[in-house]
């Protein structure tokens, strides 16, 4: 089993050319696969986590409702906003400046093959970083992602998490409000879920800017530590490569 995972962070992306970029990522996870179990090889798998800052883009799950988007694509434009239907579980969400997105394409096989396990993980390290800030972050029964003040009428989602697995391997992931414009949050009904707020960290703590780069330290932490994984830092780069 292969548990080093290579770490790119690519700044500010666009949405689908970082989405193809993961997509030719898993392409080349599953089609290293296939080929060991035809040939009887043994090649190591890579794994990869990629952090991004995508411009303001409306995305839609397989199983989403595209009545959950509220505006049209005039407003969307006004807004300076994109739009996908993509092939993620999960309903409706928003990625924008402020926003922490994180991709982990990950051959479970190198990890453990539980795609439950795998999503409270992805939750746990979420929660783990907030609580370095003073934050009660938890999960939400019934609901992906992670939320504060659960079970109360002030119940907020501070990260919402899709992901696709096939194979074993897996891609999207998770976005953590940082310093969010929550404006845009109110295009939308967030994840499908009515009647229930978003939040995001610098809100929580009454700051007008957290650092960025002080939580993907902490996120990677804690992803190391529930992975078990050994995170190596790619250098940045204008152009991606895999």
């Amino acid at each position: 089993m292969n548990k080093e995972v290579l770490l790119q962070d690519l700044g500010h992306k666009d949405y689908k050319e970082t989405w193809d970029y993961q997509e030719e990522l898993f392409k080349t996870i599953i089609d290293r696969k296939i080929r060991n179990r035809r040939a009887e090889e043994n090649v190591p798998t890579n794994n990869h986590f990629l952090f991004v800052e995508h411009p303001h883009v409306f995305t839609l799950g397989k199983s989403g409702n595209i009545e959950n988007l509220l505006v049209d694509e005039q407003i969307l434009a006004e807004k300076n906003a994109k739009f996908y239907k993509i092939n993620r579980g999960g309903d409706i969400t928003y990625h924008g400046p402020g926003q922490i997105v994180g991709y982990p394409i990950l051959d479970l096989e190198n990890f453990f093959t539980d795609i439950h396990k795998y999503l409270r993980s992805l939750e746990e390290m979420v929660i783990l970083a907030l609580a370095e800030y003073g934050l009660k972050a938890e999960r939400s029964q019934g609901e992906t992602g992670v939320w504060l003040d659960v079970g109360t009428p002030f119940a907020r989602k501070i990260c919402a998490m899709g992901v696709r697995a096939s194979r074993w391997v897996t891609m999207h992931g998770f976005a953590l409000n940082v310093n969010a414009d929550l404006g845009y949050f109110d295009l939308m009904i967030p994840c499908g879920i009515k009647g229930k707020a978003v939040t995001s960290l610098h809100v929580e703590l009454g700051k007008q800017e957290v650092s960025v780069e002080e939580v993907k330290q902490k996120l990677m932490k804690h992803f190391s530590h529930l992975f078990e994984a050994e995170l190596i830092a790619m250098a940045k780069k204008d152009q991606f490569t895999s």
